[in-house]
């Protein structure tokens, strides 16, 4: 999405059609923000159901009937309509916890269909995901091993495992959110990868089908991927001459969108090099397996907040609005941009804010520096908020979690009723005698 807020009319300001402008008023898809935010209240989060299956669409066009998986990483937005969405279009699911085994199944997913990520897998989530069936396990430390070889016996199942391996790649991304550096707590050191597929072929209840790497997120160069696969082939090649062979390569995700002026590579620029690759090197039978999640969520939801008060500072003026750093954590947590729009664009003179929240804590904005013809009362609009918006979200400050709504043409839906004040202590409780 991109910020574009020049006073015209019938336009897409933010990049995605699916969000526009009719009479300087915000739409998503055919119903007024406006509207929604006056049915439903604020802070509220509202995703476009058609912004989604533009996105799983362009992973689709980008596979073209080739064997490939696009695991959804629901950790990106794991509400179960959403959820719902992916498994009817076909998508695979990348989970890393048993909630997230929970809530995928209730929406509908194929358990043959999901890989279990994560680097501290808990036994019950193991048994459980035996059970049900999943494609594969990606373990991430040899103890992992050791207690999936433990949980598997016990219940004599056979586990599906492959390896995530570090390769030392940096994705050139910030750094909370790379995953492939060698000082980074994930995966497996590439030069320990070769040893353990050896130790997991001794293990009786352990079946080897697949090799993994996933090197960070809101990746904007190819270069990291192209360097990551050329490591993973070399270890493939490895693999071949001790007997050990792979149904399924899994590149990770981690592919960026636009929230300024990212310039981001199609699926199609990393889907095809690689099949090309594998194919190249003998290994044309082996399926691709993928994980995005920002790609195929990000730019598909808003926050919506209202001003609830315009503070002029020393130095900077503050619009004050309802929505804060608990409903979305991002720009706090990674000093980064969100686009902010004005929900309906009023004539008169702009001044430059720092959106900010009513949270206790200095970090507490959701952009700085914006230009907005706004008074009390008037509600914004942060971009980019379908992915890790929700999720992250929390009761800090005492404060109900938002509502989501789901907009499908001219049709919403409430996907995610607000919290009540009295659900904020509802699993609390003071002991008798204190």
């Amino acid at each position: 999405m991109q910020n574009h807020l020049a006073n015209s009319t019938d336009r897409s300001p933010v990049g995605v059609p699916h969000f526009h402008y009719s009479d300087n008023a915000l739409y998503v898809e055919q119903l007024a923000v406006k509207a929604l935010a006056e049915q439903h209240g604020t802070p509220l989060y509202i995703y476009s159901k058609a912004a989604l299956k533009a996105a799983w669409d362009r992973y689709q066009e980008a596979v073209d009937g080739r064997d490939v998986l696009v695991c959804y990483a629901m950790k990106a937005n794991s509400n179960l309509a959403i959820l719902n969405l992916f498994a009817q279009w076909g998508a695979g699911f990348d989970i890393v916890s048993g909630g997230e085994l929970a809530r995928a199944l209730k929406a509908g997913a194929d358990p043959q269909k999901i890989i279990f990520s994560g680097v501290g897998k808990q036994a019950w989530e193991i048994k459980k995901a035996l059970e049900v069936g999943i494609k594969c396990f990606n373990v991430e430390s040899i103890p992992e091993l050791t207690l999936i070889q433990e949980v598997a016996s016990a219940i004599d199942k056979k586990a599906p495992i492959s390896l995530r391996i570090n390769p030392d790649v940096d994705a050139k991304t910030h750094p909370y959110i790379s995953t492939g550096l060698k000082d980074n707590k994930f995966g497996i050191a590439m030069e320990d990868a070769l040893a353990t597929y050896e130790h997991a072929m001794t293990l009786s209840h352990v079946e080897i089908v697949g090799l993994d790497c996933h090197i960070g997120s809101q990746i904007t160069e190819l270069a990291p991927y192209q360097d990551a696969l050329a490591r993973l082939l070399a270890l493939m090649d490895q693999l071949k001459t001790k007997g050990i062979q792979l149904k399924h390569l899994d590149i990770g995700g981690g592919l960026g969108i636009r929230y300024l002026d990212e310039q981001v590579p199609h699926p199609r620029d990393l889907i095809n090099p690689t099949l090309e690759a594998l194919q190249a090197r003998g290994y044309a039978e082996v399926q691709l397996a993928l994980e995005p999640g920002r790609s195929l969520v990000g730019n598909s939801g808003i926050l919506v907040s209202e001003v609830l008060f315009l503070k002029q500072g020393e130095s900077k003026s503050f619009a004050i609005v309802d929505a804060a750093m608990n409903d979305l954590l991002r720009p706090t947590l990674y000093d980064v941009y969100h686009g902010a729009l004005a929900v309906e664009l009023k004539a008169g003179d702009k001044r430059r804010y720092d959106v900010v929240g009513p949270v206790c804590e200095s970090g507490d904005w959701l952009a700085k520096d914006r230009d907005f013809a706004i008074e009390p009362s008037a509600l914004i609009a942060i971009e980019s908020a379908g992915a890790y918006g929700f999720v992250m979200s929390s009761q800090y400050n005492s404060r109900p979690r938002a509502a989501e709504v789901l907009v499908d043409g001219d049709k919403s839906y409430v996907i995610r009723r607000r919290e009540t004040i009295e659900e904020l202590f509802e699993h609390e409780t003071i002991p008798d005698g204190i």
